[in-house]
């Protein structure tokens, strides 16, 4: 509707008299009390620690601002860096504002420069009494009370009340549920790694009961595929490898390290247990072989076999990895640097750095070609073989000893027709056994030995069975095992992390920021993995709630997961972090009920369903105020498309397995080549993570989708988007021989119609029914390829048969050409790769 111009006008007169009104002054808000641990810290180590923080070697003008006494003290020149509540007296407020470049800091060399509103926020801070507050990581965490909400019925638990408090601070609310089906497929990717069968997705969305949802939880939580899915996520932080590395990269027998990560998850070993027992299982009492068997955490370390190498250059390299991956992995702490010089933010000293080296510094692995120490670790089959030889060999020497002997002669004896004997054997045989002569006896063994060849047998084919089982090799295992006490190494600090270049001994211990080790006890592996899983340690829970936050929601609550220290992000919900950290140790350090407790609150059910105003607020869901949604890892991309396609080996446990490669032709640097022949039989189709796992060329697919080398550990993946990996997914053989798999099930189980068996291809791939224009477009694509292939039957025999083979009895090339192709475009479609 056009309005009247009179009306117009006078609005906009209206407008500009109410404009010209003067207007009175806004009530202006309390100005917010600078903080040193959010807003100062952050500045200072990012434009000031480099020169003025904790490495003492590149320290200038004795100035130290990480810590309070330091930064306030009066310094050689007589002035003071930071006075509390005097700006004017303070040389860092003069210094950060100076306009002489000889002057002002950070200096020009630097190439750093502070902001004005960062300057600002210094002078603030001094002025308002430059009051230090701990960095927020090196606190052990205290338990919140959950946080007053608005809008009350959306929480489920404990987690959504911080989430919705969050969210209602800045405006925004939570995204409604995901439909059933999405939340079937999301629980089963996120929790297993494969996606749910049609009849289980059913049952979830046909289950109107209370519990329905926590149920269906509980069964993915069960399922056997579930270690192995989050056993992935554990072997990127353990550098899990089948080979040695470096130039050789030889293969290396480490598997049972792997499957008993696997069975560690699934048995739901507590998480301190499982710390333990991967530090140090050794050194428990009365160890079992599952616990040695786990300190192999500690032997995925590289090792050099190259011919010539120094065995000590190597081992030392091993222990510094070692320091360097368990703080990584249960400290979030980048203690890697310390190894040269003091940390240039975080405050553990050089010193520190070698004092915790030196508790790992004791174990008798000392880079040897044959990865010595390592614990027989035979597979069932194995077990079996060396069982069957024992028995064959126990019951041919039962047979060939004299009782033995002796007692088969006298059933002889009381059988044997006489008749046909010589004349001298049946003298003496009618003697009485007490009676006869040494001729006698000699007439009737050696008439027994005759009448009985298989003895001569038995006594022929003992030694070789002996032999056999003396040359019996079952796989073995590398372990940790600390030398005795007459080997035990003295620790020296390495300057410039140089190890022939040897300072100060120094004591084992942890940097003294920290807890101390627990006392009255030898400062050992033990020792260490204790005072990890300590309640005052302030970190270990923390980081591994952060991390399976990060699993299901694409970012943690710290976005640095892999620095908890100075240079790290701050949580975007502390409290939520806090909460968790205290909530899973008091479970028991349950991983199985700490995922339930995650994936049960409204904030993970929610839609994924990005709007407008949700793209401009909070563009990267920082703040959680929908479903996570992102790229799959590699094995969670390859491992549903083998299982949609009802091609995937349920076979769990063993030495890896070589799916098809393309063969390259390539030698490593010293060794021999690199191609393998492809695994015969369901080994070709086992789950992504039993592939071998060589270090110098990774699977080639697994590596275009992100996943890491493992040469050293990997805390979290980057997740790229290159036009590799749609290559990858569109003609590499496995994605292939899946979608001519798929095209088969389609046809044997989709029913008669053309609409019915596109229609369980798409069930069968995202677990959701398919809309009407999605199924148009499958049922178009369908009968455009079949009118192709029918002008070329050859090419359609060989799109319906390579590489997976012939078709069964009474199946159509054709059709099957067709139906390939719309499960290739099925395989392809984002909702197979993305969490949703």
């Amino acid at each position: 509707m056009i309005r009247p111009l009179v009306l117009c006008c006078a609005a906009a007169l209206a407008g500009a008299i109410v404009a010209a009104q003067p207007t009175p002054p806004a009530p202006k808000a309390a100005a917010r009390t600078v903080q040193f641990a959010t807003d100062i810290r952050p500045i200072l180590a990012g434009k000031c620690f480099t020169c003025h923080g904790p490495d003492a070697g590149t320290r200038k003008a004795g100035l130290r601002l990480d810590l309070p006494t330091e930064a306030k003290k009066t310094l050689r020149s007589g002035s003071r860096a930071i006075v509390p509540g005097d700006v004017k007296a303070s040389e860092l407020v003069a210094r950060i504002f100076a306009t002489d470049d000889s002057e002002r800091m950070p200096p020009k060399s630097s190439h750093k420069t502070l902001k004005k509103v960062e300057k600002e926020m210094l002078r603030r801070w001094i002025a308002e009494g430059a009051e230090y507050q701990p960095h927020w990581a090196f606190v052990p965490p205290r338990r919140p009370g959950l946080p007053a909400v608005k809008t009350l019925g959306w929480a489920r638990n404990a987690i959504d009340y911080f989430v919705l408090a969050r969210l209602e601070k800045e405006g925004l609310k939570p995204s409604p549920d995901a439909d059933r089906y999405s939340l079937a497929r999301r629980l089963a990717i996120d929790l297993t790694g494969l996606p749910p069968t049609v009849e289980a997705v059913d049952r979830f969305v046909n289950d109107r009961s209370a519990e329905a949802y926590e149920k269906y939880v509980d069964q993915l939580l069960a399922a056997p595929a579930y270690g192995e899915r989050w056993a992935q996520v554990w072997l990127d932080l353990a550098r899990y490898a089948d080979s040695n590395g470096y130039a050789n990269d030889n293969p290396r027998t480490i598997w049972k390290y792997r499957d008993w990560v696997i069975d560690a998850l699934n048995k739901n070993l507590p998480y301190d247990r499982f710390t333990v027992e991967q530090i140090a299982g050794d050194m428990l009492p009365r160890p079992t072989l599952d616990q040695v068997v786990a300190t192999g955490f500690h032997r995925n370390t590289l090792t050099n076999d190259e011919g010539g190498t120094d065995d000590e250059e190597f081992r030392v390299a091993a222990v510094v990895d070692r320091v360097n991956t368990t703080m990584q992995v249960w400290m979030g702490l980048t203690i890697a640097c310390a190894q040269c010089h003091d940390h240039k933010y975080d405050p553990i000293s050089q010193e520190e750095y070698f004092r915790f080296y030196a508790i790992l510094n004791q174990t008798e692995d000392s880079d040897k070609p044959d990865n010595r120490p390592t614990v027989p670790t035979p597979t069932p089959e194995q077990e079996a073989q060396k069982a069957r030889l024992q028995t064959e060999i126990a019951a041919l020497e039962k047979k060939l000893s004299p009782a033995g002997i002796a007692e088969a002669q006298r059933r002889w004896e009381a059988e044997v027709k006489r008749d046909k004997l010589p004349a001298k054997v049946r003298q003496a045989l009618e003697t009485d056994r007490a009676r006869r002569t040494a001729v006698q006896q000699a007439e009737v063994l050696n008439a027994f030995r005759a009448a009985v060849p298989e003895l001569d047998k038995m006594r022929a084919r003992l030694p070789a069975l002996q032999k056999q089982l003396a040359g019996f090799k079952a796989f073995s295992t590398p372990i940790m095992r600390e030398l005795p006490e007459k080997q035990r190494r003295q620790t020296h600090l390495q300057i410039r992390g140089n190890f022939l270049n040897k300072g100060k001994e120094v004591a084992p211990g942890v940097p003294a920021f920290l807890h101390p080790l627990p006392k009255d006890r030898p400062a050992d592996r033990l020792a260490l993995a204790d005072w990890l899983v300590d309640p005052a340690n302030p970190l270990t829970a923390r980081v591994a709630v952060n991390r399976y936050w990060e699993q299901l929601f694409g970012v943690g609550l710290v976005e640095t997961s892999e620095d908890y220290g100075i240079r790290g992000k701050t949580p975007t919900h502390p409290e939520l972090l806090d909460w968790l950290a205290t909530e899973f140790p008091a479970r028991k350090w349950d991983v199985k009920q700490l995922l339930r407790l995650l994936v049960t609150s409204a904030t993970y059910r929610q839609s994924s369903r990005v709007t407008p105003e949700l793209l401009e607020r909070d563009p990267h869901n920082r703040l959680f105020a929908r479903g996570a949604r992102f790229r799959s890892a590699a094995e969670v991309i390859r491992d549903p498309a083998l299982f949609t396609a009802g091609l995937l080996s349920p076979k769990m446990h063993g030495p890896p397995v070589r799916p098809p490669r393309p063969k390259l032709m390539l030698n490593a640097a010293f060794g021999g080549n690199t191609d393998w022949d492809t695994s015969p039989g369901d080994d070709k189709y086992r789950r992504a993570m039993y592939t071998f796992w060589r270090r110098t060329t990774p699977y080639p697919s697994m590596v275009t989708f992100d996943a890491p080398g493992r040469n050293v550990c990997a805390v979290n993946r980057s997740r790229t988007n290159t036009p590799l990996q749609a290559l990858v997914t569109l003609n590499d053989p496995v994605y292939v021989e899946a979608a001519q798999a798929l095209a088969r099930r389609m046809a044997r189980e989709g029913g008669a119609t053309i609409e019915g068996r596109a229609r369980h291809g798409f069930r069968l791939c995202l677990a959701r029914p398919p809309r009407p224009e999605e199924l148009n477009r499958l049922v178009g694509l369908y009968n455009k390829a079949r009118a192709e292939y029918a002008r070329n039957r050859a090419g359609a025999e060989q799109m319906a048969t390579q590489p997976l083979g012939p078709l069964p009895a009474g199946m159509d090339p054709v059709d099957l050409a067709a139906w390939t192709v719309v499960g290739n475009v099925l395989l392809n479609l984002d909702e197979m790769f993305a969490k949703r």
